[in-house]
């Protein structure tokens, strides 16, 4: 089964979500939309970080995952 990693840094105003373990990171990759994609050693996108994220919702961060039916 895939997981999904997301962190969320509250001071630092980042999201962080990884599709595949953290440890693979190799480089990062600016975008220039505020936008970092992470790569692993072979260049796969591993994941990506939001800069500047700020929830609307002053109470913090809510979620939900939906699985698409392919």
């Amino acid at each position: 089964m895939a997981q999904i990693k997301i962190f969320w840094d509250r001071t630092g105003e980042t999201l962080t979500v990884y599709f595949d373990d953290p440890d693979l990171e190799d480089v990062c990759e600016e975008t220039g939309e505020e936008v970092v994609l992470i790569k692993d050693a072979a260049g796969r996108v591993i994941g990506f970080e939001k800069l500047n994220f700020r929830p609307a919702a002053k109470e913090g961060l809510r979620y939900s995952i939906e699985e698409s039916a392919a």
